[in-house]
């Protein structure tokens, strides 16, 4: 389902004349929010139009549009002038650099760590390509009151993947649960515990490997899981093919007591639960680590825009310093500006629970980096949304019976290097 709405800001006329711009654009923007990011992006939209005079006329979708049509429109010449994206290394053929357009040292300076995620392979690409909304990292979220009144202790930081196994089902058995622990349909989510069992998933020459010895290990203990019900039928097994299946409402409605999912949920649990008591826990670990996959959000404009100063004025006005600090407050996310990574973030009356997970996840970042770095390289692989479809589709077959878990390992590989291939 696509949750479509149009923003029109009314004030461009007055701000025009305020701002003694010579013409105005219509910026066209697709966004999409786990929360309520598009929400505060209208507002900053606001506070855009009054200072410049270009209006932003944003179109708020699901995210599955942003993942599976935003391409489609770009090869189709229909895309919008600026979208919020997650597939950042692998859109860079269409990408505006916007170089010519802001402060290039100013980008370096305060994003200069996460720009090469956008850029084409190789090294030699050097061009501006978007504003990093946010960093993001996977990781689990439990329901503190099914532990409590199963009266299962929660595992601690440095707990293994078969403790939480273990505690999970205890949970449960305990209150009778159908299933314990979900986690979103989609290999990104997937990865972060493929990490901590061992899986490379990169050679050393940075090509994409998959299946070894840990991925093999992994893939056997989550279909296992799924066999005896720790995981629920309506998670993995009832999507198909690629497709993306959120499982955030199996947590929000208290069907399980942990959900597989990461920083960007933190500002919708915080909204929306309010009858049990939740948490962010660190990524569980296992014999390669304690796996989690980093990530981020970012906006971006596309070469085939018509108002190209327009478009990049725009990212330019929410990569300041006081939009990013706004946004990173009000949507409760994890800045990627490195001056405000050091100075923090004041997110004021944020409850216990959203300062925690902020904190939770945060550390999981550093922690991912010096024991899991493959994640990574992962996250700037330009391709890494072939592996984020390729897995779950056959994975799922394993689960429901399918395929062996053998032909599904070896058909991973395959439809992998040909896909990367094409």
């Amino acid at each position: 389902m696509t949750k479509l709405q149009t923003l029109r800001l009314t004030c461009a006329a007055t701000a025009l004349m305020a701002a003694g711009a010579a013409s105005a654009d219509e910026v066209s923007f697709l966004c999409y929010q786990n929360g309520n990011e598009c929400d505060v992006l209208g507002a900053l939209a606001e506070d855009f139009a009054a200072a410049s005079g270009h209006t932003i006329a944003m179109e708020v979708v699901g995210y599955e549009i942003v993942r599976d049509q935003l391409e489609n429109q770009l090869q189709t010449d229909a895309a919008p002038d600026v979208a919020r994206v997650t597939n950042l290394g692998g859109l860079n053929q269409y990408y505006l650099d916007l170089t010519p357009y802001v402060d290039a040292d100013y980008m370096e300076e305060a994003y200069g760590a996460v720009l090469g995620w956008y850029r084409a392979p190789g090294g030699e690409d050097m061009g501006i390509y978007g504003w990093p909304t946010e960093l993001t990292v996977t990781g689990p979220y439990i329901n503190v009151t099914m532990f409590d009144d199963a009266g299962v202790e929660i595992p601690g930081e440095g707990a293994m993947w078969d403790d939480w196994a273990t505690a999970l089902a205890e949970v449960q058995e305990t209150l009778g649960l159908d299933a314990a622990f979900a986690m979103d349909r989609t290999a990104h989510r997937w990865a972060g515990p493929a990490f901590s069992y061992g899986a490379a998933f990169f050679d050393d020459n940075g090509e994409p490997i998959l299946v070894d010895e840990g991925f093999r290990t992994y893939a056997e203990t989550f279909v296992g899981w799924h066999e005896s019900g720790l995981m629920p039928a309506d998670g993995w097994p009832a999507g198909t093919g690629t497709a993306y299946r959120n499982a955030a409402p199996l947590f929000l409605s208290g069907s399980v007591a942990m959900h597989m999912s990461g920083s960007w949920m933190i500002g919708n649990y915080a909204e929306n639960i309010t009858d049990f008591e939740w948490r962010a826990v660190p990524a569980p670990c296992g014999p390669g680590g304690c796996g989690a996959m980093p990530g981020g959000a970012g906006i971006v404009a596309f070469e085939s825009t018509d108002v190209p100063e327009a478009a990049a004025a725009w990212i330019a006005f929410l990569a300041e310093e006081e939009n990013a600090a706004r946004y990173a407050a009000e949507t409760r996310s994890i800045t990627a500006h490195a001056g405000l990574q050091a100075s923090g973030v004041d997110y004021g009356d944020a409850s216990p629970a959203v300062a925690q997970a902020l904190s939770t996840f945060a550390a999981s970042i550093g922690n991912a980096a010096e024991s899991t770095p493959q994640a990574f390289t992962f996250q700037g692989y330009p391709q890494n949304f072939v592996i984020y479809g390729v897995v779950p589709d056959y994975i799922t077959q394993v689960i429901t019976g399918e395929m062996s878990l053998d032909d599904a390992l070896a058909a991973i590989d395959a439809d992998v290097a040909a896909q990367i291939a094409e």
